[in-house]
C-alpha cells in the first residue's frame, strides 16, 4: 500500500517494451536526437497540441525541463513570478537560478496551490521596469496540477497569460503532471496550453508511466532558439536520445498517458469517497487529480502504519490535528485502495 509518491512507482510495459525495440537487432541510430524516434515524437506532439510550428525537446528529469524552459524566458537579471510553493521553489533548489545565470524567483501567494491572480496583476503593476535597482519582470510560471493537486481550467490560465501579456512576460507551465489535469478538465490539450495562452510547457512522463522521460514543448518557436545550446552547455543533450524518445513516443501512442492519468485520478476519487466517510477525516484541498491531503484521526494513521501503509507527513496549519498526502498512479489497483479503505474504517 505504497501512496508516497507516483515517482516510487515503475514504467508502464508499453514503455518498458518500446525501449527494448529500440535496444533490438543491433541497430544504430543518429545520436543527439536526430533519430526517427525524437522527429516522431515531435510530429506526435503536435498532432496532439494542435500546432504545427510546435517545436519539442526531450530531457530526462522534471528540474532539466523547468529550468532550461525558464533559461529561455529570462535574461538573468530577470524576475520569474510563481507560487510560493512551487516545485521551482521548494523542490528543486537553486537549478532554477543556476540555468537562468542568476534570475530571480518571486513567489506570490494563492490559496490550494494557485497564484493568487489579484496578487499577480498588483506585482506586475509595481513601477520597476526599466529601474536598475530591480530585478526585471520576465516571465511568470503555473505548476499543472499545483503542489497542492488541484487543476487551473483553461480560463484560470487564460486570465494569468492576459496579465502576463499585458506586461510583455512569458507563460511557462511546469507540466510534471499535465496529463493528470488535462484528464480532470476533459478539454483539449491546445485548450489547455497555448489555446489558454502558455508559452512553454514543461511536458512531464516520469511520474505517468515512463522510465525517466520528459519533453520541453514550444508553443512560441522563436522562444526556442537558445534551448538547443542551453541543453548541451547544461550537460543534458543525451547521445542516445532514441532511448528517451522510444518512452515519449510509447506514452502518446493511442492515449496511453491520457489513459494512465485517468486511472490514477479515478483511483484517487476512489480513496476520497471512502475516508471523507469517516469520522475525523477531513480534506485539506479539493481532489482534483491524483494527490490528496487529508487529516487522519491518530488511531487510524497508527492504524494504517502498522499495516504497513505508506504516504508523507504533510504540513498543517491546525493545531493538534496531523496531516498526510497520498499519492496515487497509473499502475494503483483497486484492490489495494479497498484494502486500504477497510483498514482505515476498522480503525475508525
Amino acid at each position: 500500500m505504497n501512496f508516497r509518491s507516483d515517482n516510487e512507482v515503475g514504467a508502464h510495459p508499453a514503455v518498458l517494451e518500446a525501449v527494448t525495440r529500440a535496444f533490438s537487432g543491433g541497430s544504430t541510430a543518429p545520436s543527439y536526437g536526430a533519430d526517427d524516434w525524437t522527429h516522431r515524437v515531435e510530429r506526435r506532439l503536435r498532432d496532439i497540441f494542435e500546432k504545427p510550428d510546435l517545436v519539442a525537446f526531450p530531457v530526462a528529469t522534471g528540474t532539466a525541463a523547468n529550468s532550461l524552459a525558464l533559461s529561455c524566458c529570462t535574461p538573468s537579471w530577470g524576475s520569474i513570478y510563481c507560487h510560493a510553493e512551487a516545485h521551482i521553489v521548494v523542490d528543486e533548489a537553486n537549478a532554477p537560478e543556476f540555468f537562468t545565470s542568476g534570475a530571480k524567483l518571486s513567489p506570490l501567494p494563492g490559496t490550494a496551490g494557485k497564484i493568487d491572480q489579484k496578487k499577480l496583476a498588483e506585482a506586475l503593476a509595481q513601477p520597476v521596469y526599466g529601474v536598475v535597482h530591480h530585478p526585471q519582470p520576465a516571465a511568470v510560471s503555473i505548476t499543472q496540477a499545483t503542489e497542492c493537486g488541484t487543476v487551473y481550467g483553461p480560463d484560470e490560465v487564460t486570465v494569468i497569460a492576459t496579465t502576463a501579456r499585458r506586461h510583455g512576460l512569458k507563460l511557462h507551465m511546469d507540466g510534471a503532471r499535465f496529463a493528470n489535469a488535462l484528464a480532470f478538465v476533459g478539454c483539449s490539450a491546445a485548450e489547455l496550453s497555448w489555446m489558454s495562452g502558455v508559452d512553454v510547457l514543461s511536458l512531464g512522463a516520469t511520474k505517468n508511466g515512463t522510465l525517466a522521460a520528459e519533453v520541453v514543448v514550444f508553443f512560441e518557436p522563436d522562444l526556442a532558439r537558445e534551448f538547443e545550446f542551453r541543453r548541451k552547455r547544461s550537460g543534458h543533450l543525451f547521445s542516445k536520445m532514441r532511448f528517451l524518445s522510444a518512452q515519449l513516443e510509447a506514452y502518446l501512442t493511442d492515449g496511453l498517458w491520457l489513459d494512465n492519468a485517468g486511472h490514477a485520478n479515478a483511483m484517487a476519487r476512489r480513496l476520497v469517497a471512502g475516508l471523507t466517510t469517516l469520522k475525523g477525516t477531513q480534506l485539506l484541498y479539493p481532489v482534483h487529480a491524483n494527490e490528496i491531503f487529508i487529516i487522519l484521526p491518530a488511531r487510524m494513521h497508527d492504524a494504517l502504519q502498522a499495516a504497513g501503509a505508506q504516504y508523507h507527513p504533510w504540513p498543517s496549519d491546525r493545531p493538534g490535528e496531523r496531516a498526510f498526502r497520498l499519492v496515487t498512479a497509473f499502475d494503483t489497483e483497486q484492490a489495494t485502495i479497498d484494502r486500504f479503505l477497510n483498514i482505515a474504517k476498522t480503525a475508525a
